[in-house]
């Protein structure tokens, strides 16, 4: 069966592709999007909750500024907010963004009209003076590239000398939190860092992210994204999640643990390994589509790409799950001994 056609742009979409290999919703096995499968427990929401209007909750912000260690912040309903808004708070720029990475970034500054270049980490140094901004997912989805502090700041402070931006997407850094550029004493001119509950705390439903930057541009940000941005049960469940260090440190421990497990499955199964994240792998497959296509027949739905080619697969949510992604391998490595 064909995939070429019809593929969403992002990872899930379950039963989508649930129903195109004809495998039952609640058997297939859904690793494509990188979301902690043990995500924060929700409690009950209280009904009060739902009635009150989304204002600034003084809570959250103190939580938020608890655990990034910075209050230079702004709630957003989700990272895609800004990533959305923040090319249009510029004049045309020449924009280099690391490549691959998360396709969003590079779609909103194109249809924001601005000059996008495609780079790889290698040919970030070399582009950096013929650019006003320069976009960088760390670590990078999906290819789990990691860039240091001191890199990242010698970057920014070549494009803030001449006006520019350097925005940073940290959306898989909640393990490794240490090696964040939220934690500055001053949030630094032309520096943009986004933050979510997405990915390590398994809230992608109740779209909830921050942006830090100076108070000049948070301003503007605000202002176009008008009153209410983000919902007040987002913002009750966010402040608890984030205030929840248990939970947090439980986390920590156990999801590295268990992208490692992920790790030696795939690579025993025969598939190069490429780079990853406690939540993901990145694998090199030369019939990236092929593959794709045999584990979704066998109810394992993961993430495809052309460019390089190449498939990345999250974390299993139980036994029950790792025991059939590790059935899914055993049959395609016996398909491609027998291609």
């Amino acid at each position: 069966m064909s995939t070429i056609l019809e593929v969403p742009q992002h990872g899930g979409a379950r039963d989508y592709w649930a129903t195109r290999y004809g495998v039952s919703p609640d058997q297939m096995v859904d690793l494509s999007t990188g979301i902690n499968p043990h995500g924060w427990p929700v409690p009950d929401i209280p009904p009060a909750v739902w009635q009150r209007l989304p204002e600034k909750d003084p809570q959250l912000l103190q939580a938020a500024a608890d655990y990034y260690g910075s209050d230079a912040m702004l709630p957003i309903a989700g990272t895609q907010a800004a990533i959305q808004l923040l090319p249009q708070l510029r004049s045309q720029s020449r924009v280099g963004i690391l490549a691959p990475s998360y396709l969003e970034h590079r779609s909103g500054w194109e249809r924001a009209g601005h000059a996008v270049v495609a780079l790889a980490s290698e040919e970030i140094e070399l582009a950096l003076p013929a650019l006003d901004v320069l976009v960088v997912v760390n670590p990078n989805n999906p290819t789990g590239e990691r860039f240091s502090r001191e890199r990242l700041l010698h970057w920014h402070q070549q494009l803030a000398d001449r006006g520019g931006w350097l925005v940073i997407d940290e959306a898989f850094i909640d393990v490794t939190s240490e090696q964040s550029l939220c934690h500055q004493e001053e949030p630094r001119t032309g520096l943009l860092v986004l933050r979510s509950l997405g990915k390590f705390f398994g809230l992608a439903g109740i779209r909830c992210g921050f942006l830090f930057a100076t108070a000049s541009l948070r301003q503007r940000v605000e202002h176009q994204l008008g009153p209410w941005s983000l919902s007040h049960p987002a913002q009750w469940v966010a402040c608890h999640a984030l205030q929840d260090r248990s939970w947090q440190q439980q986390m920590v421990n156990q999801l590295p643990r268990e992208s490692e497990r992920l790790r030696q499955l795939l690579v025993s199964a025969g598939l190069t390994h490429g780079g990853g994240t406690a939540l993901f792998q990145w694998m090199m497959v030369a019939d990236a589509e092929g593959v794709f296509d045999q584990l979704a027949q066998q109810g394992i739905l993961v993430r495809r790409f052309d460019q390089p080619k190449a498939i990345r697969l999250g974390l299993p949510a139980s036994e029950g799950e790792w025991e059939q992604l590790s059935k899914a391998l055993q049959s395609l490595s016996s398909l491609r001994e027998v291609a």
